[in-house]
Order: C-alpha cells, then structure tokens, then sequence
C-alpha cells in the first residue's frame, strides 16, 4: 500500500491551456442561449418552474429534503399500482444512462403512469431540434412531467422556467444529480441513525461530478462532515467551496481513518489519459483495497453511484463484501424516483 502521501505523477508536462482553477459553477439560467423558433420562449422565460420541479439539492432546505426522503421511506412497503393512471411521464434523456433512466421509467410504470423515452439519436433532436422546442413538443402533446438528463449545465432550468409542467432534473452536466443524492441520503439512512457527524469520504473525479456536488449539498445540511479525496487535476482546491467545512486530503490513507461513509466515484480512464495522469499510478494511489478499507471505521460502508469500474476505483472484490451497499443504493434509487414522480404531480402517500 502507498505511503500518505502517495501523489499520481504526470507521464509528461500537459500540452495546451490548463484546466481552470475554479470548479465550474453553472450558468445562470437566463444566460444559457438554447435558441427556439416560437417567440413563447423569449416570453415565458422569468416563469417560475411549476410545482414539484426538482432541479437542484444546493437550494432546498433540510425540511424539504426530509419530507422527500421519508416520502421514499413510505414506498419502501406500499404496492400502490394505478396512482399514477392516464398520466404521461416523458424521459428525455440527451447522454447515455442504465439506472437513473430505467428507475424512473420502472417507477412511473409502476404506478401506473404511461412513458415514453426520447433520445438525442432517433428523434428530433437528431436533426437540430432545440432543447426548447423539444420541451414545447411535449407540452404540447400532452405529457404531464418531463425527467430531463443533458450534458449542459443549467439545461433542465431553462426547460422548467419556460414551460407550465413539472420538470425533474436528472443530471445536467457537471452540475446537479438530485435524485441520486436522495437515494444516497436513504441507503446511508438505511445503515445509520444519523447523518449528523458522519465522516463521509468522496474518492475520485471531484471536478467533474454532478453526483459529488449534490452528495456535498445534500449531506453537509444535515451535519455530515465530508473529506473529499483525489489528485489535484480531479479535485482543485476550489473544491473546499461547495460547502462550509468541506476537507480536501491527497492522500486516500489519511482520508479513509475513521470514515463511516467511503463514496467512490467512476473514473473515466480516457479521462486521465487526457489530463496526463498515470492510469496505474492513479490505481495505486486512490483505489479501495481491502487493506485500505480496513482503516475506515468498522461499521464503514461503500457506496458508488455506478456504473463501477471495477480494477480503477476499487479492487474488484470490494463490491461483492458485506460493507458494500451499492446494489442497495440502486434499489433506493426507485422509491426515491417513486417519490418524486408522485411529489411532481402533487400527491403525498
């Protein structure tokens, strides 16, 4: 196992202009250009998102967020099927996704709504079609919620503050992942009685990472104390902003002592290789090993949000040890989207 002060070395001085120091907040809504062809766009765009939008974690309070994750705690048991019945759900998802996708389409079908998926390939998208007039298409059609995924920033505010239905973010850039951060809070809530003082360590692409800042937002308002983890091309010291008290440490040694929570997340090997970090040095540095797993608390659990890679962020027989909970965060992961579809169309069970 590596020293504590293990660091990943570059293979050779990076070419170009670095990175930006800061990590990219998103833009202001009213500052993203998503061009529409109809005039309603220009003039419907201070409307304010129709109730039981979810677009972010950072600005709800601890309340809301309560009411949410006990909403999913009561689906965990009932068997509610026609809730939803004659409602339509539109998914349009603009990047590739397996469990966020399926969760809320199995939720909405499992309450009885009809779906339709929309991706960026085989659709009007294709052929140019702004994100606004996607977003009025389906108004217009007659879909009651829309679930959103875009590889920008800001995409489903836009969406939510020019159109009359609700609009559900789930995942927009490198910005916000707010139902996975509730099915987060739920499997750690599963395991432990509090999240209140919970050491929690986030290992991996910081910078990059929607579910990382929502993670940090959701936790630390409710009195986690997070330690984020990773060489400084994944994790800028910028990063100590996302939320008071926020620790940074280079080393996974350090980080891991006394951890309750150890959250890994995915790490893009074409992703290092572009920063011109050393694939194997990066493994040796910040992989979870079981020897390095051994330095957190005994009652530690590892989550990841998945898709894992297994030999790059842990070894591959983490995932399958009694302290893993991954497989429970998927499962979390339903009756949260359960809950929030039924919040989207203003019921509470």
């Amino acid at each position: 196992m590596k020293n504590q002060d293990a660091s990943v070395r570059r293979k050779k001085p990076p070419a170009g202009p670095s990175l930006p120091s800061p990590i990219p907040a998103p833009p202001s809504p009213a500052t993203l250009k998503f061009e529409a062809s109809t005039p309603a766009a220009a003039a419907t765009s201070s409307r304010v998102p129709a109730p039981g939008s979810l677009l972010s974690i950072e600005h709800l309070s601890a309340d809301e967020i309560t009411v949410m994750l006990r909403q999913a705690e009561r689906w965990r048991e009932l068997k509610v099927k026609h809730l939803l019945q004659d409602r339509r759900v539109a998914l349009l998802f603009y990047e590739a996704s397996t469990r966020t996708r399926v969760s809320f389409e199995f939720a909405a079908k499992s309450l009885g709504a009809s779906t339709t998926v929309i991706t960026a390939v085989a659709s009007s998208i294709e052929k140019g079609e702004s994100l606004l007039d996607t977003g009025f298409t389906l108004e217009a059609i007659g879909v009651d919620v829309i679930v959103i995924r875009h590889p920008r920033a800001g995409a489903p505010h836009v969406m939510a503050r020019n159109l009359r239905i609700p609009v559900i973010n789930a995942g927009d850039g490198m910005h916000e992942h707010p139902s996975q951060a509730l099915a987060d809070a739920c499997t750690i809530l599963q395991q432990k009685k509090s999240i209140a003082g919970l050491k929690v360590v986030i290992v991996g692409d910081i910078l990059h990472s929607r579910v990382a800042r929502s993670n940090v937002h959701l936790l630390s308002k409710f009195g986690a104390r997070i330690t984020l983890c990773g060489p400084p091309e994944l994790l800028p010291e910028h990063a100590r902003e996302l939320a008071p008290a926020v620790e940074i440490s280079r080393s996974l040694e350090h980080a891991l002592a006394h951890a309750d929570v150890i959250m890994l997340l995915r790490v893009q090997k074409e992703r290092l290789i572009d920063l011109q970090l050393d694939v194997d040095e990066y493994v040796g540095a910040y992989q979870l090993t079981s020897e390095r797993l051994a330095l957190a608390d005994p009652d530690a659990i590892v989550m990841h949000p998945g898709p894992i890679m297994r030999g790059i962020e842990l070894a591959g027989e983490i995932a399958e040890l009694p302290q893993s909970k991954i497989l429970d965060q998927v499962q979390n992961g339903l009756i949260v989207r359960q809950a929030l579809l039924t919040r989207a169309f203003g019921m509470k069970v």
